[in-house]
């Protein structure tokens, strides 16, 4: 199995880890290793232990005596691939295609050809691999996309997915290869589960020459696991598994399934895991490597059955056993995987698949009854959203029993549309929330599925420790103020942190430098601008745990405004003297990708004059993936809709460390940056933010501060920056105990100052947050280096639902008064800090402090 002769466990090691298999005690790395050599009686002893941990979970999912199966078609999309694996023969080159007259992809009408004669053979899966990118890598491939009219594989996949969608009724399996995140986004709505082989975490295998991934840049173990944490973060049921027998020692190979167990136990979407065993292919590089023996398949099973535990799918390939499959049964699977009875198992060519009536009759010489279940497995089948998509919702539900979530018995594919909403916005829900939220309060203080939609919360205390444990600072303060008062743009990294975590007369040296930066690059004038929130829907299922916005569709603070609300409210801020309505909302599932158009045109119909400020990064991404667009037509799209400038929020901190503690589904660093240069480059500008105060550590503001001054270096496009500290109040990572409870007085000031210090001269606008810090935190925040009070906002309920104190609404006259309070003058301002006109300011000073009675509910 190795170059080096493993050395046999002790019998002693060997009788202990047995012993707390059976015991149900949990294993560690060490004593799986041992396990996994377990043979003869010990193995028996180790199967029957893991068969005991099946038969469990399988009773407790109500499926007792129950192994599954999925009636699949293959369809190879392309066999090119940029990878270059030591035992692959599904890979090939395009000289190889052509001569044997096959396209560098299945043509469309190829793969519809066999997806319709699976379906009328009663399959009901598509599964849909391919070689990882080609494009990459071959000219060849890259020239059929762009004249085939797809700006990657990716496309292609999606394309192909819907047509089978519609004509054939089949459900799309997909496995690509290594993913984005973006590309979860992307497929997510068109195939209810995706797959990837995680094979090992050994990494040798891939860095050293020799080994059976190098020159392979999509096996790098770091990137699939990568790929497996996006799936969770993304909702999408995941299969993954090992490929054992390639070099990997035991140990090695128990590291593998720890690590995901690691994903599963995280995110809960590891739907299924594939234990196969290596089998030696002739004309590849590893035709002289044994195949990897039975019993270290039967062992890994079992082994993998105790550590992943009861709940957990296992499948190991029936065509790939040699017929042994009591033994596998044995050892703790409950799947054979996919089976077709028309197309081969393109990667194992040689191996024909068993017929299904053949490996009923072997399951139920085991004792198990052989049942269909769909590619998606019956638990994510019954957990529905935010697992799998709206527009798959119809044809998932057409194949699958209502009750257990397998395949109905005599459901045949038929092809439905696979469309977008016909009615983009209906109101629905408390549509009166922008008010009552200070009058009434919210419902609940967390969402009703508080236990399941943000994942594992044990496995996240564990994995916020490391970013949460605070940083020795040995630089001396006083060099650190003396550098920042002199020249701010030569502060280093070690004197940046050092002034971050300043206290006492420290600190009050570092806002007085802050303030007086201030004074000479934007003068002494609190800026604010006449503006209304309008969060159009509270409804998503994105995941962030810092979020109490966020409710379910049927939770009874949710709710959805019409496009008649948006430009109601939007036409009643114009009559108030607004010169701007920022508007976001929720991740809704059910608004199509277009949604967001819909929304801009509506308030620039209603009031052409009034700046649409609009669409955080997040809702991009989403309105991206949902059309098929890319990032810059979207914007492009949104732009010619209406949009003017964009908020620079989804940010939170642009460090993935915090970031994937702080949000299950949210984008990662690099997208946001993508979506906020993309916007800039197409003259679209944006704020920026940080939210800070919650799992994160001043050496992560630094980095944040870092990087949006590297974006504004750049592009220009940045208007002002949002100090926004984290409430704690009602948002879940707090309830759980996670997060501290918000930032300190001493936080806020350093931020703030460090803000002007660090951004200067690129970002010259520093905003502090009224809705957050209340009017005396507010002021003392303009004493510390911000010059501007951001807006009026009418209506506020993002920060209320986490449970700021400190209202929706401020009049001129307050944010006057804040400005007061700092002993500064006020002056207002539009979106991009020019000049109000005089008919704007009449008629914001003439409604000033009559907003609630001015601006009513709408009802339908």
């Amino acid at each position: 199995m190795t170059d080096q002769m493993p050395v046999r466990p002790t019998e002693n090691a060997m009788r202990r880890a047995l012993k707390r298999a059976r015991d149900g005690v949990a294993l560690d790395v060490t004593e799986a290793a041992v396990l996994l050599q377990a043979r003869g009686s010990d193995l028996e002893d180790l199967c029957r232990s893991a068969g005991r941990v099946r038969d469990a979970g399988l009773e407790a999912a109500g499926r007792a005596g129950v192994i599954t199966y999925s009636k699949s078609v293959f369809i190879p999309l392309t066999k090119l691939c940029r990878d270059k694996c030591h035992y692959c023969t599904f890979a090939t080159v395009p000289g190889k295609l052509r001569r044997a007259g096959h396209g560098m992809f299945m043509s469309p009408d190829e793969v519809i050809e066999v997806a319709r004669r699976g379906a009328e053979m009663g399959c009901k899966e598509a599964l849909i691999t391919l070689g990882d990118k080609p494009e990459d890598r071959w000219p060849e491939a890259r020239e059929w996309l762009e004249a085939e009219g797809y700006d990657d594989t990716i496309a292609y996949v999606r394309a192909m997915s819907i047509r089978i969608l519609e004509e054939t009724g089949l459900l799309p399996h997909l496995n690509p290869g290594v993913m984005s995140w973006t590309d979860f986004q992307r497929l997510k709505p068109v195939a209810p589960s995706m797959g990837m082989m995680l094979e090992t975490t050994a990494t040798r295998l891939w860095s050293e020459p020799g080994g059976p991934h190098y020159g392979s840049p999509d096996k790098e173990p770091a990137v699939r696991l990568r790929v497996l944490e996006d799936a969770g973060r993304s909702s999408v049921p995941f299969t993954s598994g090992l490929l054992i027998g390639i070099g990997e020692t035991y140990e090695e190979r128990a590291d593998s399934l720890f690590a995901l167990r690691r994903v599963s136990r995280s995110y809960h979407g590891v739907q299924e895991l594939i234990l196969q065993n290596f089998r030696a292919k002739p004309d590849t590089a590893m035709r002289g490597m044994p195949d990897a023996e039975l019993d270290e398949l039967v062992a890994t099973v079992a082994v993998a059955r105790h550590i992943m535990g009861p709940s957990a799918c296992l499948q190991a390939p029936p065509n790939l056993v040699d017929a042994e499959y009591a033994r596998l049964i044995g050892a703790g699977i409950d799947d054979w995987g996919g089976v077709s009875p028309l197309t081969p198992d393109h990667v194992n060519p040689e191996r024909p698949w068993p017929r299904i009536d053949e490996l009923a009759e072997h399951s139920a010489a085991a004792g198990f009854r052989l049942e269909e279940r769909l590619c998606v497995y019956p638990e994510f089948v019954r957990r529905g959203e935010p697992w799998l998509d709206p527009r798959l919702l119809p044809h998932v539900r057409a194949l699958a029993d209502p009750e257990t979530g397998l395949a109905r018995a005599g459901a045949m594919p038929v092809g439905l549309p696979w469309q977008e909403p016909d009615e983009s916005f209906t109101a629905s829900g408390r549509t009166d929330l922008h008010r009552t939220i200070d009058t009434e309060g919210r419902t609940h203080d967390r969402r009703d599925d508080f236990d399941a939609v943000y994942g594992d919360w044990e496995a996240l205390r564990e994995a916020a420790v490391p970013g949460m444990v605070p940083q020795r600072i040995d630089t001396d303060v006083r060099q650190a103020l003396s550098q920042a008062a002199d020249d701010p743009t030569r502060l280093s990294d070690d004197e940046a942190l050092a002034l971050l975590h300043a206290d006492g007369p420290a600190l009050d040296a570092l806002t007085r430098i802050a303030d007086e930066l201030r004074r000479s690059v934007v003068g002494d004038d609190v800026t604010y601008v006449v503006t209304r929130n309008i969060n159009f829907t509270n409804v998503c299922y994105t995941g962030c745990r810092f979020c109490a916005f966020a409710q379910r569709r049927t939770d009874a603070d949710a709710y959805t405004l019409s496009l008649d609300q948006v430009a109601d409210r939007a036409e009643q801020a114009w009559d108030v003297g607004a010169v701007e309505v920022c508007m976001q909302g929720g991740i809704h599932p059910d608004l199509p990708g277009t949604a967001y158009f819909d929304i801009a045109r509506a308030v620039k119909a209603r009031v052409p004059g009034m700046h649409v400020h609009a669409f955080s990064p997040m809702e991009v991404v989403n309105g991206a993936s949902r059309t098929g667009l890319s990032i810059a037509e979207w914007l492009t799209a949104a732009k010619e809709a209406g949009l003017d400038s964009m908020p620079g929020t989804a940010a939170e901190i642009l460090d993935d460390e915090v970031r994937w503690i702080l949000t299950k589904g949210k984008l990662p660093t690099a997208t946001w940056i993508e979506v906020i240069t993309t916007a800039h480059r197409l003259g679209i500008r944006s704020s920026s933010t940080m939210m800070y105060g919650h799992v994160d550590q001043p050496r992560h503001w630094l980095g944040h501060l870092r990087t949006l001054a590297r974006i504004q270096q750049e592009t220009g496009g940045f208007t002002e920056f949002v100090t926004l500290p984290f409430i704690h109040t009602n948002a879940p990572v707090y309830l759980a105990g996670i997060a501290r409870p918000g930032p300190t007085v001493r936080d806020n000031r350093a931020v703030t100052a460090m803000a002007r210090i660090l951004l200067h001269p690129h970002i010259t606008n520093i905003q502090t947050s009224w809705v957050k810090l209340g009017a005396e935190g507010a002021a003392e925040m303009l004493r510390s280096g911000a010059n501007d009070v951001g807006g009026t906002l009418m209506e506020e309920t993002i920060s209320r639902m986490a449970g700021s104190r400190y209202g929706s609404y401020r009049s001129i006259k307050d944010l006057i008064a804040i400005a007061d309070l700092a002993g500064r003058p006020a002056k207002a301002r539009t979106t991009l800090y020019g000049e109000v006109s005089e008919e704007r300011m009449r008629a914001a000073h003439g409604s000033d402090g009559h907003l609630p009675q001015l601006l009513p509910i709408v009802t339908e």
